[in-house]
């Protein structure tokens, strides 16, 4: 059990917002390049997503 959160854990808190702030980024810089408003909001939507996220799937994950 412990093993198993732990690496839950350790997933939604390094891997998931990295990856997802990679790919925010990539739509921020394209959506700026295209003059595309609505990739661009995504992307910065995306941001803040990967960014607070964690906090919410952690509370649920640990049980706190």
């Amino acid at each position: 059990m412990v093993m198993e959160t732990l690496t839950g854990s350790i997933f939604y808190s390094h891997v998931m917002p990295a990856i997802l702030g990679f790919l925010s980024i990539i739509l921020i810089c394209d959506g700026i390049m295209d003059e595309n408003k609505k990739k661009t909001l995504a992307g910065i939507i995306l941001f803040f997503g990967a960014g607070l996220l964690p906090f919410v799937i952690l509370r649920t994950i640990l049980g706190v």
